[in-house]
């Protein structure tokens, strides 16, 4: 499972071996601190670590087995463990077959092959949880949830596009940006694509807008010279290119919708704002 379905599930079964696949930090450091919750109630004093380059399996395995002085299980991390696990295959590969009955290892690896023996143990007697990237539709209904969930404010689907047209796709920078939307929407509970270029994009996204709207009205000249300061201020031409695209989108889209429907009312399905 993705670690999105992971930390929504109320009661996720927790086996003794975990593998969390993937390169996004974010889910993988939401994920453990889930599971620290889960496993050992956030007990320091049950909870081991170790870096995978630098570990040897005894070492972890003498872990593992070890009984807990103050809890009733524990937590034992091999973090960064793409070259432990391919060191200690076959041997990880028995241990699944026979794991310490109180405690869970958890193997924080960026590349998993689904076809290996190990795998697939882990896939019949442990658990995968995906720590990939988001993308599109998956990516704003996590925005929104996100949203809703940790800040309680209600994510415009408009807002959350806009979000990720000006910060990228990391997770952690989104949830960044997230928190301080969320605080300034205050009581309004509501975070609009207006909210997003007022306090993300600065002026470099308002003079963005500015240069696409002067665009739409036909005011070529003042378009370019709007183009002219945001390249001078070092903006990227990709990332112009981005939200030039983000507004024209939506306007291809409306006379392809304004085939069946009034063009006022095809502007509204796709999103352009009323004051647009």
């Amino acid at each position: 499972m993705h670690a999105v379905e992971f930390l929504k599930d109320a009661a996720p079964a927790i086996p003794p071996v975990i593998a969390l696949t993937g390169a996004e930090r974010h889910f993988k450091q939401q994920a453990v601190a889930r599971l620290r919750t889960l496993v050992i109630d956030d007990d320091e004093s049950s909870l081991s670590r170790f870096a995978g380059r630098d570990s040897d399996l005894q070492s972890v395995t003498d872990e593992l087995r070890t009984v807990s002085m103050w809890g009733d299980r524990r937590l034992v991390i091999v973090d960064d463990a793409d070259d432990f696990v391919s060191k200690h295959r076959g041997q990880l590969e028995k241990y699944i077959d026979a794991p310490a009955k109180k405690s869970v290892l958890v193997l924080d690896v960026g590349t998993w092959v689904k076809t290996t023996r190990l795998a697939k143990l882990v896939a019949a007697s442990g658990l995968e949880v995906s720590c990939g990237e988001l993308k599109g539709g998956a990516l704003f209904k996590w925005l929104q949830d996100t949203a809703a969930d940790c800040y309680a404010v209600k994510l415009d689907r408009d807002a959350a596009a806009l979000l990720v047209e000006l910060i990228g796709e990391e997770p952690g920078m989104l949830d960044q940006e997230l928190s301080k939307l969320g605080t300034y929407v205050g009581v309004r509970k509501r975070i609009a694509a207006e909210d997003v270029r007022s306090l993300v994009g600065g002026w470099r996204t308002e003079t963005t807008w500015f240069m696409t709207d002067a665009v739409r009205d036909g005011h070529v000249g003042d378009a370019l010279v709007a183009l002219e300061q945001l390249l001078v201020a070092g903006e990227a031409p990709q990332k112009l290119l981005g939200g030039i695209g983000f507004v024209f989108r939506k306007l291809a889209a409306a006379v392809e919708v304004s085939r069946h429907k009034t063009l006022d009312q095809a502007l509204r399905d796709v999103g352009v704002f009323p004051q647009a």
